[in-house]
């Protein structure tokens, strides 16, 4: 269930067992995938698990993505402003009774303050809130199915959206990010990172092989990874919330 959907009366967060927070971005995929993606793709993984005990919060749309901001659209906050603004969103949770969460991100640049996050609200007792990035969750699975490096908007993020909405995504330049992109994240020169911004390693904005995407392969991703996220609250519906708090000094 959304609870967005719901009214004050059937929002009775008390006895739902764990809550799932999108977290994205809205930033430069390249001329070919919409500037959403990533908060598309980690709003439509929670809301494809469906169960009576989990509630699908409102999506956190805008993340650290000060590294793209050479493209027009994108938008940003700081680590600091994004850690914060999540950490109050899951403390208001709490304050009604559910303090078992999953932090569903769609964004590789939210992933410290997330971790963050996570950590504070642990040690304070205030909530447990999983971090958990979906396309980690593939494993193995990501080198098996996409032939690339990869790292953003590749084949991988174009498939996801071609299944989520076809409609948003500019085939036809398709060909022109993947010419103008790099085949991989960043840039190196003896072994320092020298590659700040996105623009510093790829003209398109795309890294990795986005015309190998297809509506099939990311069909089979978002099955996939909806069950990893659905294994992943079973676990914490199985577990005491006081269970998972810090241990105390031996």
């Amino acid at each position: 269930m959304e609870l967005a959907n719901l009214t004050t009366i059937s929002a009775d967060l008390g006895s739902i067992d764990v809550a799932l927070l999108p977290t994205g971005s809205t930033e430069q995929h390249g001329p070919a995938l919409p500037l959403g993606m990533d908060h598309f793709a980690a709003e439509t993984i929670a809301k494809r698990v469906d169960r009576d005990d989990t509630v699908v919060l409102p999506t956190v749309s805008v993340g650290v993505s000060e590294h793209h901001r050479q493209f027009d659209g994108t938008l940003w906050v700081g680590a600091d402003t994004f850690e914060r603004y999540v950490t109050e969103v899951v403390e208001s949770v709490a304050s009604h009774g559910l303090r078992k969460l999953v932090l569903v991100n769609g964004h590789g640049g939210n992933t410290d303050a997330l971790a963050r996050a996570a950590r504070d609200l642990r040690q304070s007792e205030t909530a447990f809130a999983a971090p958990w990035n979906w396309w980690e969750s593939l494993g193995d699975r990501r080198a098996e199915w996409f032939d690339e490096d990869g790292g953003h908007a590749d084949a991988l993020e174009t498939s996801v959206m071609l299944a989520i909405a076809s409609e948003l995504v500019e085939e036809e330049q398709l060909a022109a990010a993947e010419a103008n992109g790099s085949e991989g994240w960043g840039k190196t020169v003896h072994g320092a990172e020298v590659g700040f911004d996105t623009l510093d390693f790829t003209d398109s904005g795309a890294v990795g092989r986005p015309t190998a995407g297809s509506a099939s392969d990311g069909e089979r991703v978002l099955d996939y990874v909806t069950e990893e996220l659905d294994g992943l609250v079973e676990w914490l519906v199985e577990r005491e919330f006081e269970a998972m708090l810090p241990k105390p000094h031996k």
